[in-house]
């Protein structure tokens, strides 16, 4: 079947479902989206898996979290016990969760539920340097795609933990989408008014290394966490094995806007489930012509976004497969 031939058929299945035209909405949208990504007009959307990846930030050494460094060590634990709103909402909606370890302070965790593969013990700081080199970049992407390629799941999400992440994803939406750094700095895990301008202080001051800088990869070395990179490649492992993406909140759509920045390509296996109330996250959004599923004023990150949106894209398939068509159900069409 050509492509032209594929999309007059998804179309015509779409619209001849017992239903005013395009009454669905964005659900029609959804499934066509699916269908596009399996490259079939009855795609499969019964199983996700949500990954998380973690490691920790040199720049959290500059006042730019109201949380210190260990936490991210004490979060993955409590994701490894099951403690952690990405657990509750993926137990609840019957999405698979593993978690990563990209490279957090204090070594190998060695407990059930976390993977080890860190790239190092934390990024250095990205205000003196560049955050990892190219060797460390290269493996975090590679480390990624390879999680991103691997099991059988229909639908992928990737979460994040990593105290100071959301000054790297900052400074990422800030070399990529051209805006100003004080524009897309947010409160990330809850800067009060002095903190916020200390926050902005320190990442104009870091983004003045390298100012014009447009490439991605080197962007994501100078600027990037290792939690980062892994997503950026899982995205791009993904997107190879046919995969549907939803995509998280800022910290995970500044890793897809990475991985859209190398392939463009990758940008039609993306769903993007909600819409941070992180500044930042409207940058990068527009740059990747995307409106997300949900608007729900959330901004903890771990994935929760994309395993509220879960259901949505249930649905979407359930109803390409399984809704009546005017003819089957011998129900009369428009007059």
């Amino acid at each position: 079947m050509t492509d032209t031939d594929f999309e007059t058929a998804l179309a015509a299945k779409i619209d001849t479902k017992t239903k005013p035209l395009g009454a669905l909405g964005r659900i029609e949208s959804l499934a066509a989206q699916v269908a596009r990504v399996q490259g079939t007009l009855t795609p499969r959307m019964q199983t996700c898996q949500l990954t998380i990846f973690a490691a920790d930030h040199g720049i959290a050494r500059s006042g730019v979290s109201a949380f210190p460094p260990e936490v991210t060590r004490q979060m993955v634990l409590n994701f490894a016990s099951g403690g952690a709103a990405a657990n509750v909402f993926s137990a609840t909606n019957g999405v698979d969760l593993r978690v990563v370890n990209a490279g957090v302070l204090g070594g190998p965790f060695d407990v059930d539920g976390v993977l080890d593969h860190p790239i190092a013990e934390s990024t250095a700081n990205s205000l003196d340097g560049p955050a990892m080199t190219v060797s460390q970049r290269d493996q975090a992407l590679e480390t990624g795609r390879r999680l991103g390629q691997d099991g059988a799941c229909d639908a992928v999400a990737f979460g994040e933990m990593g105290i100071g992440n959301t000054s790297a994803a900052t400074l990422i939406a800030h070399f990529l989408t051209g805006e100003d750094v004080v524009t897309l700095t947010g409160r990330g895990t809850g800067l009060d008014d002095d903190g916020l301008s200390e926050k902005q202080t320190t990442l104009m001051a870091a983004a003045q290394r390298c100012s014009g800088l447009s490439d991605p990869a080197t962007v994501l070395a100078e600027y990037g966490g290792f939690e980062i990179a892994m997503i950026a490649g899982a995205i791009l492992g993904a997107a190879e094995a046919k995969r549907v993406v939803l995509v998280d909140g800022f910290i995970a759509s500044a890793a897809a806007l990475v991985a859209a920045r190398m392939v463009p390509t990758v940008r039609d296996a993306m769903v993007f489930a909600h819409r941070s109330a992180e500044p930042g996250h409207v940058a990068i959004l527009n740059a990747l012509e995307a409106d997300p599923l949900l608007d729900l004023d959330m901004r903890l990150g771990e994935g929760t976004g994309a395993v509220l949106a879960w259901p949505l894209m249930k649905s979407a398939v359930a109803m390409l497969n399984d809704m009546a068509s005017f003819e089957s159900a011998g129900v009369s069409g428009k007059a």
